[in-house]
């Protein structure tokens, strides 16, 4: 048996032929890609409080927008109706009601187009027979990530219907983690399907920091969610120093301690800085770790991480200094997912290639002078 013919065996024993695995990565990779428009989009739909605009929920008829003066005035009619309106958007006019309510439209319409780009395709391929087994059991937790996303939007700002004037920082950052858990395992599938099944790696400090990284980043972007939520960003328009200090006077003003941390504007400014500090630290750090790596995919990834972290870092103190403009902080949202893209596709590229390196070690072994044909 020669070398050159492991790979072929191995892969005739899979239950789906190349063109498969590639079809369905292209259609996970392209359904990715309006994960992002939605979250880029819902980002602007907060930024501009519009979340709150289209007072219900019609997954039919609410995909025609109003197109008559009368429709118009109905839909402001029901808008003026919720509390958002009455105490703090009173004598709001038509036209300044048109400009939010686009913003949710266009929010629930990219949302709804990108459920249909998943939930059309999939018995396509599952009559057809053409997923591979080992895809099946992600392609369903996504399908019930989506359905809870979908609820978890209405539970958003349900209770602002009848009681809040906001949506609660707290179901916001709920609301984009669950988005990012679904936009990560979708890429980290499209990967696995376009550039071969990543492999774990036990005992690789490398892997390990990839790992770490990937969870700052996470952890970094649900900061954001509470930093939006509270509309933190508009106090403290300076960097580095918060005030006189590095410190924000009064971080640990409410009680119990934890509520500062979901609360208080300043200290939930000031979490933010410190884990995006540290995110682009990482970031460099480990670009610097591996900037020897001999060319291949894993080292053209890590530049894109560290492009992405540059970008991101110089995005954020851009939107602070400004005050949060609209573009400045759709453009920080965006950025943050691009950085966690960038660093799924960096892990998954070094898990590859490590599980490719240990496959090929393990048929060279295999492989005697006696045995080979």
């Amino acid at each position: 048996m020669r070398y050159e013919e492991v790979p072929a065996l191995m892969h005739a024993t899979t239950d789906s032929g190349p063109h498969d695995s590639r079809a369905i990565g292209h259609w996970l990779a392209g359904w990715a890609v309006l994960i992002f428009l939605v979250v880029v989009v819902g980002g602007a739909t907060r930024l501009t409080e519009s979340g709150l605009s289209i007072t219900e929920w019609k997954p039919v008829t609410g995909v025609i927008p109003p197109f008559t003066e009368s429709r118009w005035a109905e839909e402001f009619a029901k808008y003026q109706r919720i509390p958002q309106y009455e105490r703090l958007n009173a004598g709001m006019a038509l036209q300044e009601f048109k400009a939010i309510y686009l913003w949710e439209f266009v929010h629930r319409i990219i949302a709804r187009l990108a459920g249909a780009a998943y939930l059309l395709p999939l018995p396509w391929f599952a009559a057809k027979r053409r997923i591979p087994r080992a895809t099946l059991t992600v392609l369903a937790l996504l399908l019930g990530l989506l359905a809870l996303q979908g609820a978890m939007g209405w539970w958003m700002v349900k209770r602002c219907l009848s009681v809040r004037t906001e949506v609660s920082q707290y179901r916001l950052a709920a609301h984009l983690t669950v988005a990012l858990v679904i936009y990560s395992i979708t890429v980290w599938t499209a990967a696995d399907l376009l550039n071969g099944r990543a492999r774990a790696t036990p005992g690789s400090r490398r892997g390990r920091a990839l790992g770490a990284l990937t969870a700052l980043v996470f952890l970094t972007s649900g900061s954001g969610a509470l930093v939006v939520g509270l509309r933190a960003g508009k106090i403290y328009n300076t960097f580095p120093l918060m005030g006189d200090g590095l410190v924000p006077p009064g971080y640990a003003q409410l009680a119990p301690w934890w509520r500062n941390l979901f609360e208080n504007h300043a200290a939930v400014q000031f979490d933010h800085r410190v884990l995006a500090t540290i995110t682009f630290v990482a970031a460099c750090g480990l670009w610097f770790a591996v900037r020897r790596t001999p060319a291949g995919r894993f080292a053209t990834r890590m530049r894109l991480v560290l492009g992405a972290a540059l970008l991101q870092f110089t995005l954020g103190i851009a939107t602070l200094l400004l005050a949060v403009p609209v573009s400045l902080g759709v453009a920080h949202q965006g950025g943050a997912v691009l950085l966690l893209t960038a660093v799924l596709l960096a892990w998954h590229a070094h898990r590859g290639d490590r599980g490719v390196s240990a496959a090929a070690r393990h048929a060279r072994e295999a492989v005697s002078p006696l045995g080979a044909t």
